[in-house]
C-alpha cells in the first residue's frame, strides 16, 4: 500500500532544501514544537532530504514523519564514515520518536582498568568517561570472574579503594590489610611493591584482554629462562605458574585458525519489526568476544541502513582497533583505514556463517520470549472466563481491589489497587489514612475508603471498574454495599468480597459463598488483586507506624516541632538512625541549634 504525505509547511520546506549542498552529512527534522523527530545521515544530503518530499511512501510511519516536519537542519561533515559516526552519537543524545532504537547494553557486564595510580581491575555494568580503560561488554559474568579470578592468581592485584599517590604512600597514611597478608596482594600501599612492577602486570592483563595473549606468554617464557639461568629458581617457579594459568585460558578460547587475526565480525537477521546484529571479536585465531544486540524498526529500514549503524555502535562500545571487518553484503560505506570483506569460501566464510547463525539464535529465542507473553486473545479469554464464573454483565476490563490494614487498632490506612486487563496498574493505586474511624474498625473502615473511592470518580469523570473486589467476607462486603448506596451506584458495579480462611466469595444479598476451583483462572486473579493490595497496604502501613514512633520519641525534646520532626523522618525514616548521626550530620538537615538538642537528648538518654 502506498501513502501520500502531505505538508502544511511545503513551501517553507521547499525552500530549506533549495539551499542543501551536495556533500556527505547529517540532516535533523523537527516538529511544530521544536523538538527532533529524526535524524539520518546521507553520502549527498540534497538528494536524500529531498527524495522525502517527492515521492508516494510504502510505509505509513514515513508519511507520518513527513506531515510532521516544520524545519531541517543539517551538518556537512568530510567523509560519510564522519556522518555515520555523528549520526549514531545525535541518535542516542535526542531518542527521536521516528529514528530506529538499539536496545542498551548496560546490564551487561565489562572489565574496568581504574585509571589511578596502581590501577584496580573490576566488573561492572556502568562505563563511566573517567579516563578508565573498559573491556567488553561480555554477554557471560561467568567468563569475567573466570578472567578476574585469573588475575588475581597471577598478578596479585590490589582490591582496596585507597589513594595510592606519591605523596600518601611516603607519609605512610596505609598499613597492609589482610589482603597482603594471605598473599593476595604485594603491599603497594606501604611501597613494598613499586609502581613499575605493577605496571607491568597491568599491561600484561590488557594484552589478554585485547586477545594478545601469545605475546604475553613469548614474554613470561623468555623471563622465566632468564630467572633460570641466573639461577633464581623460586622466580621462575612463579612464572612457570603463570605460564601454566595462562595456556589453561588460551586453550579454552575458540580457535578458528591462527592465520586470522585482529578481526571484526558482524551479521544480522531481522524480522518485521526487528533486527538484530551479531558480532565476533576474534584475535590470533581466537574467538574471544561475541554479543548480539536488538534493534526495533521505526520506518521499514532495510538491512543495508541497520547494520552500518550497529557496526558503529557497536565498535564504539568495545574500543575495536580491527582494520578487517566481514559483512555479509556490500554496505554501500566507506571507513578510514577498514577493509570491508565479504568471504565466499574458507575459514572466513565458516566465521561469517557462525555469526550468523548466533544472529538467528537470538532472533528465535526472542520470538519465543514474545509467545510466553499473554497474547490479546489470551487476555479476552481470561476476561470471558471471570464474566461468566462471576455472572457479570460485561468484561470486568478494569477490577479494583481494597484492603484495611492497622495493627491493635493503631495507625488504621486501607489501600487500592487497580488492574487493567488482568494486569497491575501501579499508577492507579491508591493510599488511604482513615479520617472518620476511631480504633479497629474494619466494617466501617472499608465503608469510609469505598465512599470516598467512587465519590472522588464521579466527581472528576473518571471511569468505574466493571468490578470490585474487597478483602473480607459478608461484614467487608455489607459495608461496601452500603457506600455504593450512598452514591446511587448499587447495580452499576458488580461488588464481591474474598473471606481468607477458604477462599470463599461471597455477593450481595447472597448467603452461600461460591467456591471456584482452586486452579481455575478466574481465582488466581482474584487472589492475585488480593495479595497485591495487602502487599501495598502492608508497606503504607509500616510507613505510618515508624514514622508515628519517630514523631512521638522527637516530641518530648524541648524546643523541637512538628516541622523539624517531618524533616528528619523524611530524610531518614528511622529513628535508630536519627540516634546514630553526629552534630554536623543533623545540622546539615535542621540547623546547628537544634541539631545539638537532639544529639545531647539521645546521649544522655
Amino acid at each position: 500500500m502506498k501513502y501520500p504525505a502531505a505538508n502544511k509547511n511545503i513551501d517553507h520546506l521547499k525552500s530549506l532544501i533549495a539551499g542543501i549542498p551536495d556533500c556527505p552529512g547529517i540532516y535533523q527534522y523537527f516538529d511544530d514544537n521544536r523538538r527532533v523527530i529524526y535524524i539520518g545521515k546521507a553520502k549527498n544530503l540534497k538528494k536524500r532530504v529531498s527524495s522525502y518530499f517527492n515521492r508516494i511512501h510504502d510505509h505509513r510511519k514515513t508519511a507520518l514523519l513527513v506531515r510532521n516536519i516544520a524545519d531541517i537542519k543539517y551538518m556537512v561533515v568530510d567523509t560519510e564514515e564522519d556522518a555515520l559516526l555523528l549520526e549514531n552519537n545525535l541518535i542516542k543524545k535526542h531518542q527521536p520518536r521516528y529514528n530506529v532504537r538499539l536496545k542498551d547494553d548496560k546490564t551487561f557486564p565489562w572489565i574496568c582498568i581504574k585509571n589511578e595510580p596502581f590501577p584496580r581491575v573490576f566488573k561492572t555494568r556502568n562505563v563511566v568517561r573517567d579516563g578508565s580503560l573498559y573491556f567488553g561488554p561480555y554477554t557471560s559474568v561467568l567468563a569475567v570472574n573466570t578472567l578476574l579470578g585469573l588475575f588475581k592468581k597471577t598478578y596479585k592485584l590490589r582490591n582496596c579503594n585507597y589513594n595510592l599517590s606519591g605523596k600518601n604512600i611516603n607519609s605512610k597514611k596505609y598499613k597492609v590489610c589482610l589482603e597482603y597478608h594471605i598473599g593476595n596482594c604485594l603491599g603497594p600501599c606501604e611501597g613494598l611493591q613499586n609502581e613499575d612492577s605493577y605496571n607491568k602486570s597491568i599491561d600484561e592483563i590488557k594484552n589478554i584482554l585485547k586477545g594478545n595473549i601469545s605475546g604475553v606468554i613469548s614474554y613470561l617464557k623468555k623471563l622465566m629462562k632468564d630467572f633460570s639461568d641466573k639461577c633464581q629458581y623460586e622466580d621462575a617457579q612463579k612464572i612457570k605458574l603463570k605460564l601454566q594459568s595462562l595456556e589453561r585460558f588460551r586453550n579454552k578460547s575458540t580457535v578458528v585458525s591462527a592465520k586470522i587475526t585482529n578481526v571484526d565480525v558482524f551479521s544480522i537477521e531481522e524480522d518485521e519489526k526487528y533486527a538484530f546484529v551479531n558480532y565476533l571479536k576474534v584475535i590470533e585465531g581466537a574467538i574471544i568476544q561475541t554479543y548480539t544486540i536488538e534493534i526495533k524498526k521505526s520506518l521499514g529500514e532495510d538491512k543495508k541502513d541497520l547494520l552500518p549503524m550497529a557496526i558503529v555502535e557497536i565498535r564504539q562500545k568495545i574500543y575495536s582497533n580491527a582494520n578487517e571487518i566481514i559483512v555479509p553484503f556490500n554496505l554501500g560505506v566507506e571507513m578510514k583505514d577498514i577493509n570491508f570483506h565479504i568471504p565466499k569460501i574458507g575459514e572466513k566464510k565458516k566465521l561469517l556463517d557462525l555469526s550468523q547463525r548466533n544472529a538467528k539464535y537470538y532472533r528465535l529465542e526472542k520470538q519465543k520470549q514474545q509467545l510466553l507473553i499473554k497474547p490479546k486473545n489470551n487476555i479476552d479469554r481470561i476476561l470471558k472466563t471471570i464474566k461468566k464464573d462471576l455472572r457479570l454483565t460485561e468484561l470486568p476490563k478494569r477490577i479494583e481491589c481494597f484492603d484495611n490494614s492497622n495493627l491493635q487498632g493503631t495507625n488504621p490506612v486501607a489501600s487500592c489497587v487497580v488492574f487493567l486487563n488482568t494486569k497491575p496498574l501501579k499508577r492507579e493505586y491508591r493510599h488511604f489514612n482513615i479520617k472518620t474511624v476511631e480504633g479497629s474498625n474494619d466494617f466501617a473502615s472499608m465503608e469510609e475508603v469505598v465512599f470516598r473511592r467512587y465519590k472522588r470518580l464521579i466527581e472528576e469523570e473518571l471511569p468505574l471498574p466493571q468490578l470490585i473486589i474487597v478483602d473480607g467476607g459478608k461484614g467487608q462486603l455489607s459495608s461496601a454495599i452500603k457506600a455504593l448506596e450512598r452514591l446511587n451506584l448499587r447495580g452499576g458495579v458488580t461488588v464481591i468480597g474474598i473471606a481468607k480462611r477458604l477462599e470463599e466469595i461471597y455477593f450481595p444479598g447472597d448467603s452461600l459463598p461460591l467456591y471456584l476451583d482452586k486452579n481455575s483462572e478466574t481465582l488466581k486473579i482474584i487472589q492475585q488483586l488480593r495479595n497485591e493490595a495487602h502487599r501495598f497496604g502492608i508497606s503504607f502501613h509500616r510507613q505510618k507506624r515508624s514514622e508515628s514512633f519517630i514523631t512521638s520519641e522527637l516530641e518530648n525534646i524541648k524546643g523541637i516541632g512538628t516541622e523539624t520532626i517531618q524533616k528528619l523522618f523524611h530524610k531518614y525514616k528511622s529513628l535508630n538512625r536519627v540516634k546514630e548521626l553526629s552534630i554536623d550530620e543533623l545540622s546539615q538537615v535542621i540547623g546547628q541549634s537544634k541539631a545539638k538538642l537532639v544529639f545531647y537528648y539521645f546521649e544522655n538518654e
